[in-house]
């Protein structure tokens, strides 16, 4: 039974509703921004103009969102889902044709007073319209060849858009956050195991295409393939970031150097220190303790999500949870597998903590709708 069906009368109203806000959650956003504050405080030498004062700025408008979308009905946020979803096609179009170059990939848009990058939020878009696609579509339905060809090509449109960008990064998170939502929903696992097979020959096909006239990836993209098979092959070319990297993780021991005495970001030996590898900075200056406890702070807030969702009674509030949650873990998974060499380098920032604007607001405001669908589930 859908939420909008189930009468008002069942939810908090008014001020009621600040009690039923999740605050354990909204404490371990709040830890964990913090600490992103801080490791940029500490990567620009104790000047907290350069990263941590915007940052800053930045947690608090996205935390102040966030409540402010944890008060409004559930319902409301369905209503939006297909047009979100349309408006983020909308803007990664507008980024193929009118995008900010930067690094040699076209994934930023310049809106005047903010800088946006559409695929962040087209993986919110992407959850929200198969919840509610699941949220209409009777059971029984769920797993007929027709219906599952409907959420696969809300799937396929915005990954295709992303990766002409070039970012396959997002565009394979994107793809796995859509593949969760719909097992979620109860899509027959033959489909996956398919999809898998399918998946296992693309990449022998991307691998054979190598040098030819029909390559199927990037350069660059094949040089992070290698780097990842063996960074010591090219230690000051294509290796070099993982290389440090991983001296930077080695060097901070149990307890590591201190607070701002991490030499390998201070010294810059560290690349992209305030994005992709800032992971890498927390465990030379806090070492295994500090980077275990970052990772405890992002599994129990996984741990919250997934009990909310479990706890929904409406349809389209949990598989929405479910979207969002698997779409974080995604996030701080391949980051840290990244950073720490058990994965290809393809550029994807840690959430909450690297440098970024609308992947940081984007984010919180995603927690505001988790927030909402569970102040406003039926008790």
């Amino acid at each position: 039974m859908s939420y909008l069906d189930s009468g008002w009368g069942h939810a908090p109203g008014g001020l009621r509703k600040l009690l039923y806000i999740n605050w354990p959650l909204v404490l371990l956003l709040g830890a964990v921004c913090a600490i992103g504050v801080l490791m940029l405080y500490s990567i620009a030498g104790g000047n907290a103009a350069t990263w941590a004062a915007p940052q800053g700025r930045r947690v608090l408008a996205g935390m102040a969102g966030m409540l402010v979308m944890a008060l409004i009905p559930i319902g409301f946020w369905r209503g939006l889902s297909v047009l979100t979803y349309a408006i983020c096609l909308g803007l990664l179009v507008m980024a193929e044709f009118m995008g900010e170059v930067r690094m040699g990939a076209q994934r930023w848009l310049d809106l005047g007073p903010v800088q946006i990058q559409p695929s962040e939020m087209a993986k919110i878009g992407l959850v929200m319209i198969l919840a509610v696609y699941y949220d209409w579509l009777p059971a029984r339905r769920v797993s007929h060849p027709f219906w599952v060809l409907v959420p696969v090509a809300l799937i396929v449109a915005p990954t295709l858009l992303i990766l002409a960008q070039p970012n396959l990064g997002t565009a394979l998170i994107t793809v796995m956050i859509g593949a969760a939502v719909m097992f979620a929903a109860g899509v027959h696992w033959l489909y996956f195991a398919t999809v898998i097979g399918g998946v296992s020959g693309a990449v022998w096909a991307v691998l054979a295409s190598r040098g030819t006239d029909w390559q199927l990836i990037h350069d660059y993209q094949f040089r992070r393939i290698d780097t990842f098979l063996d960074p010591s092959n090219d230690p000051l070319g294509a290796g070099y970031n993982i290389t440090q990297a991983k001296i930077a993780l080695g060097s901070g021991g149990w307890t590591g150097r201190g607070f701002m005495q991490g030499t390998q970001s201070r010294l810059n030996f560290l690349p992209e220190k305030h994005t992709d590898f800032i992971f890498n900075t927390l465990a030379e200056e806090f070492g295994f303790l500090g980077s275990a406890a970052l990772l405890l702070l992002y599994l129990l807030i996984l741990g919250f999500c997934l009990a909310t969702a479990l706890t929904n009674r409406d349809r389209y509030s949990a598989l929405l949870t479910i979207g969002i949650a698997t779409s974080f873990f995604l996030l701080f998974a391949v980051n840290m597998l990244m950073v720490t060499g058990f994965a290809p380098v393809v550029g994807v920032p840690l959430p909450l903590v690297s440098w970024g604007g609308s992947s940081m607001i984007v984010l919180l405001l995603s927690f505001g709708l988790i927030q909402s669908a569970h102040v406003h589930k039926v008790r």
